[in-house]
């Protein structure tokens, strides 16, 4: 059996390890006024946060639509018989019931729809973990089962600047936003059951970075392996000092950086700062 391995641009997955493992992305857009981008290709995470800063208003988000989704399965189903999609959070984009809804719709080619219940990088290690065991030969089914494994231990927490983008976005509710921005709160949020929500209330970024690395040291010092990135939206010297520290302190964990791009830093905003990771 031949799979297919898909994901969407939020995954913000290296060029080079989406050729050498021939890993497939449906893109996702952004539109400031009438202009439309596809990111990734169209706009990188520079020239988006470059958009922003020059715009009045914040950029709109928008997902595939079904019919490229359709077209991209029928054009694989001409050499694949089956594709593993593994997509950004069903509670922030529609994406993945898209392509649960495609995959259905679409003959020849049996669709393997993941709900990641995440994004950006850590939504990356599900993917290439996936397209490593294609490589090995390994079905779909055995290849879902490990990424509910992996699923178990999954953590990602962000710290962001600004409230006011996941409001106006509608990643967060109102009273939420203005408490936190009266109070001058760097909120601590990650993925609950699909959504993004308040983990904990912290009054500054330094602050809430250090909580954060607290929680990853917590797990990394039982000496298990573990598998990190440190995400960064248009902060790279933040990200990749929060990342020596990381990797200073734990041997035993493999410290990568990654960013936010167009999509997810719409929804973030600029200066925004994560950590994910999962025991290997």
């Amino acid at each position: 059996m031949k799979v297919a391995i898909i994901t969407d641009s939020t995954s913000y997955i290296p060029l080079e390890i989406r050729e050498k493992y021939n890993i497939i992305v449906v893109p996702l857009s952004v539109t400031f006024g009438n202009k439309s981008y596809e990111e990734e290709t169209e706009l990188s995470a520079d020239e988006f946060y470059t958009l922003v800063r020059d715009s009045k208003e914040l950029p709109k988000t928008s997902q595939p639509s079904i019919g490229y989704i359709t077209d991209k399965l029928t054009e694989l189903a001409e050499n694949y018989d089956a594709a593993i999609a593994i997509h950004l959070s069903s509670g922030i984009s529609g994406t993945f019931n898209t392509m649960q809804t495609a995959g259905n719709m679409v003959e020849d080619i049996k669709v393997y729809p993941f709900d990641s219940e995440i994004s950006c990088m850590p939504q990356g290690f599900y993917v290439i973990e996936a397209a490593k065991m294609v490589e090995e030969g390994k079905s779909p089914e055995e290849i879902i089962a490990r990424l509910n494994e992996m699923k178990q231990s999954m953590r990602a927490y962000f710290v962001v600047d600004d409230l006011q983008h996941l409001h106006r976005g509608g990643r967060l509710s109102g009273t939420q936003a203005l408490v936190g921005s009266m109070l001058q709160v760097k909120p601590i949020l990650h993925f609950h059951e699909t959504k993004i929500v308040p983990f904990e209330k912290i009054r500054t970024q330094k602050k809430a970075i250090k909580r954060i690395v607290e929680m990853f040291e917590e797990d990394a010092k039982t000496g298990r392996a573990i598998r990190a990135t440190v995400i960064d939206a248009n902060a790279p010297e933040l990200g990749e000092r929060v990342a020596e520290d990381l990797r200073s302190r734990f041997p035993n964990a493999t410290i990568e950086t990654s960013y936010f791009g167009a999509v997810i830093g719409t929804h973030l905003g600029e200066g925004s700062l994560g950590i994910g990771w999962y025991f290997e």
